[in-house]
């Protein structure tokens, strides 16, 4: 006790906060005084940044008030007599000054969001967001106790009851960081599209950028959270010791939040003083005569020519002379609009001759083809040269990209990068299926949750499939397309990654239950897209090939990570506290989602409209329009698809649930681990999609559907009646046999949709819900008659997914539907390829023939031929 009486971080506590608020009120003043004496306009947004400051005024203060009473020293060296005082000082809490600060940045960026749609009601759902769980965590703090004042007591009275306050804290973060990344990224693609030299882009995007160091701090904050040990913290043990370096860090996050939202409001009181700061660069002015374009600028976003040649641009409104109040020199920067979005009609009189009527906003200014300064003459030449560069795509105004052909025009050729940068979604989302599967286990038995909790977690991530595809999938994809729905599957993914925060936290089954559907919600929206995306981009001959490589690829994911995850990541999961350490695990894939999601939203991606897809369609227009009966034979072919792939993906988890459990009871005494053997399965199973990938050059995809859905009743039937290693080797060939069918399913039943091809992507995509729906029926016979007699469900659900080939084989017309090519070893005369047979007869001649021809002219420099000399 000693040695602990010369311990006290009250004093770096007490300087750290102190100094940032100090920074934080400087930073509120300098923006009053840009917006009060040089914008000459106070806005709603700088009310709530005033009552932000006033929150962490008094937050601040009670921590300063906090170390004088014993903050920062440990629980027995604080008198008693402080006790009562300092557990009053510890009531204090940051959240009502976040929420403000982060509802002045979201008013503020509303704004800037009249012609942006989308980033308008993205915005206000982070506000609503920020608002409901803000004030839901207020109240939490201040009713923590029960009564309401016990914990101003020390020791509680009797009877007394408070919630653990620092697991809360813990909870929030993930609120807190989803809103914090969705500050940072909402503005970027509207500042990286501003017809705006580099320079000052540059200047813009870094300005907005700083949100970027609230996140940081947000982490910071928590891992000291997290060092506090659980007995320490569920029994408020040296909770003073403990909880002094949060509050420190609670105020950093606070104050340096308050300084990044005040960055912005700054600026025309830093034109005003410094006015070379953001000025033009003169030598390029003086060298080439356009004050517009400096060194390295590139032409404006979107209108730069394919053939590079430089187009003068419009005439930029930051170089026409006005008297305004933004401008210290009478030059209204471009910056200037941002930060007074709301400049009234008279000042714009200042700027050019015309009037209008309305307000202009500094989005009217990017997207109003009559910027201020802009004549018609120029407007037509601006309009002119914007039809000519329609192809071209400008990102950051450093590189220009053109714009990819429809995909479904591509050759194999074209089509490959873009077909490998989705198949990294293949890849993340078997990783994610992965890690869940083994974090569920863990989780059960953590918490020693029944069978039917077990069936619970697994019920609601593939509920999730029927659940996202059918409300905000199908939107997004219709009208959106492919990287919206890329995008937003992301988002979604990485959201349900930081809700496991929480769910580790509390070692709560039903946050652990939102947290697996969220992840469901995210990882089926990008399905939607990304299975359709790769059987659609390139020549359609080859549909089932592509998805079965990509396939194979998200095989490998499923593999790698239950591995790694309880080998590595999980294997020192043993109890509820241990579980706060994975979060980190969770983070840094939350964050790689985002980052995937910028990379996808800055690349071009090929894109398939309703037209360009019906206009495919239309090619085969007779066999596709082809009724049998009131029912064209292209929506027969979906349904019997849509229930395929349900009893598919039902009956492949229903063994998955069930295949440690059944390698235990049929070969207790394995050489090997039952989850060895589950490995191996896993393993078979990716091998199985790269052999179903090339038999698909050699064979019709409904042929190989036909035999690997004949191959897995067979299968089940043994494994139902085989016990020892033969049992287990029928396991693995099951798997083996699952491998191709989801892959040829869908590509098949979405051929010739047309314009319903999406529709029947989203369809598809939802069947998949199947997983959680089978299981559930095979427990009880499970329970009742044993595993291997529970494997009679899982081969009457393959029976019935053998109907989709069935029909494809005996029916004539359904079998014109789904094959690329009338004839093995005949072109399609509606499709315009040869036949894949033929193309890979046609490549494997010209091979022996370059081979035959280079062994020729090496016995022919010999003076030989190879039957002897000449």
């Amino acid at each position: 006790m000693a040695d602990s009486a010369s311990q006290n971080r009250g004093d770096e506590v007490l300087a750290v906060t102190v100094a940032l608020f100090v920074a934080s009120t400087f930073a509120v003043v300098l923006r009053f005084i840009s917006r009060i004496g040089i914008v000459k306009r106070v806005s709603m947004d700088d009310y709530f940044m005033i009552v932000s400051w006033i929150i962490s005024f008094g937050f601040s203060f009670s921590i300063c008030y906090g170390t004088s009473k014993g903050l920062g020293r440990h629980e027995w060296d604080i008198p008693h007599d402080n006790k009562t005082a300092l557990r009053k000082a510890e009531y204090s809490f940051s959240n009502p000054a976040l929420m403000a600060t982060k509802t002045s940045i979201c008013l503020f960026y509303l704004t800037l969001a009249k012609n942006h749609r989308i980033f308008k009601w993205t915005t206000i759902a982070t506000l609503v967001v920020v608002n409901v769980a803000g004030t839901a965590l207020t109240l939490l703090n201040i009713f923590q106790c029960r009564p309401f004042d016990a914990g101003f007591h020390d020791p509680m009275p009797q009877n007394s009851h408070c919630i653990d306050i620092i697991a809360l804290y813990l909870s929030s973060a993930p609120i807190n960081i989803i809103t914090d990344i969705a500050l940072l990224f909402l503005p970027m693609p509207i500042l990286t599209g501003m017809r705006l030299p580099r320079n000052e882009k540059l200047i813009l995007i870094v300005t907005f950028s700083f949100g970027g160091f609230v996140a940081v701090v947000d982490v910071i904050r928590i891992a000291y959270l997290q060092k506090a040990s659980w007995p320490a913290i569920t029994n408020r043990e040296d909770f003073p010791w403990i909880a002094s370096l949060s509050f420190m860090w609670s105020a950093i996050e606070v104050d340096v939040g308050i300084m990044c939202a005040c960055v912005p409001g700054i600026k025309p009181l830093a034109a005003k003083v410094f006015p070379n700061l953001l000025g033009r660069i003169k030598h390029a002015k003086k060298s080439s005569g356009n004050s517009y374009y400096g060194p390295g600028d590139a032409q404006w976003a979107g209108l730069a020519p394919k053939n590079n040649i430089m187009v003068s641009p419009p005439r930029s409104p930051i170089n026409e002379k006005a008297d305004g109040p933004s401008s210290p020199n009478g030059n209204v920067e471009a910056l200037d609009f941002l930060t007074t979005p709301d400049m009234q009609p008279d000042e714009f009189h200042r700027l050019e001759t015309a009037q209008h009527e309305d307000q202009i906003g500094f989005a009217d200014f990017l997207n109003d083809s009559r910027a201020p300064g802009v004549n018609k003459a120029e407007t037509a030449d601006t309009a002119n040269t914007t039809k000519a560069r329609k192809g071209s795509l400008t990102v950051f105004d450093f590189v220009n990209v053109n714009n990819p052909k429809c995909m479904v025009r591509m050759s194999n050729k074209e089509a490959f990068p873009f077909l490998c940068l989705v198949t990294i979604l293949f890849f993340l989302w078997g990783c994610a299926y992965g890690l869940l599967a083994i974090l569920n286990s863990q989780f059960q038995n953590i918490i020693h949750s029944s069978e039917g909790q077990n069936l619970g977690l697994h019920a609601v991530y593939f509920g999730a499939y029927f659940v996202g595809p059918l409300t905000f999938g199908r939107p997004v994809f219709k009208q959106g397309g492919f990287k919206a729905t890329f995008i937003t599957g992301l988002c979604v993914y990485g959201t349900g990654t930081l809700v496991f925060w929480p769910s580790a936290v509390l070692a709560s089954y039903p946050a652990f239950l939102v947290c697996n559907f969220i992840v469901g919600l995210g990882i089926s929206t990008l399905e939607v897209a990304g299975n359709p995306f790769i059987a659609l981009c390139g020549p359609p001959e080859y549909a089932e090939i592509r998805l079965n490589v990509s396939q194979a690829v998200q095989a490998i994911g499923s593999v790698v990570s239950p591995i790694l995850a309880k080998k590595v990541l999980f294997k020192d999961v043993r109890d509820a506290p241990s579980l706060n350490d994975i979060q980190w695990t969770y983070l840094g894939i939350a964050l790689f989602d985002v980052v995937l999601a910028l990379i996808f939203h800055y690349l071009p991606l090929p894109e398939a409209s309703d037209e360009e897809l019906q206009d495919l369609a239309d090619e085969r227009r007779e066999i596709n329009h082809h009724k049998i009966g009131r029912f064209s034979i292209i929506y027969i072919t979906l349904g019997f698809g849509v229930l395929s792939n349900f009893c598919y993906v039902g009956g492949q988890e229903a063994v998955a649930g069930v295949f440690i459990d059944y390698v235990n009871r049929v070969k207790p005494n394995a050489v090997i681990d039952a989850f060895d053997y589950q490995s191996i399965g896993h393993t078979v199973f990716a091998i199985g999609r790269f052999l179903s990938a090339l038999a698909g050059l050699l064979v019709e995809p409904r042929w190989i559907l036909m035999y690997l859905y004949i191959c897995l009743v067979v299968t089940s039937v043994l494994a139902m009646n085989l016990t020892g290693y033969a049992g287990v080797a029928m396991m693995i060939l099951i798997m083996f046999f699952e491998s191709g069918v989801f892959s040829i399913i869908f590509a098949m039943c979405i051929r010739g949709l047309g314009s319903r091809t999406k529709l029947g992507s989203i369809l598809l995509t939802a069947s998949t819900s199947g997983g959680a729906v089978i299981p559930v029926i095979m427990s009880p016979v499970n329970d009742a008659r044993g595993i291997p007699y529970g494997y009679s469900v899982v081969v009457a659900v393959f029976s019935f997914g053998l109907l989709l080939p069935l029909w494809t084989v005996l029916v004539p017309a359904a079998k014109k539907q789904v094959n690329t090519v009338t004839n093995r070893g005949e072109a399609d005369p509606h499709s315009g390829h040869p036949s894949k047979l033929k193309q890979f007869g046609k490549a494997l001649g010209a091979a022996v023939q370059r081979k035959t021809s280079s062994s020729d002219e090496t016995w022919a420099r010999r003076g030989k031929t190879p039957e002897g000399p000449r």
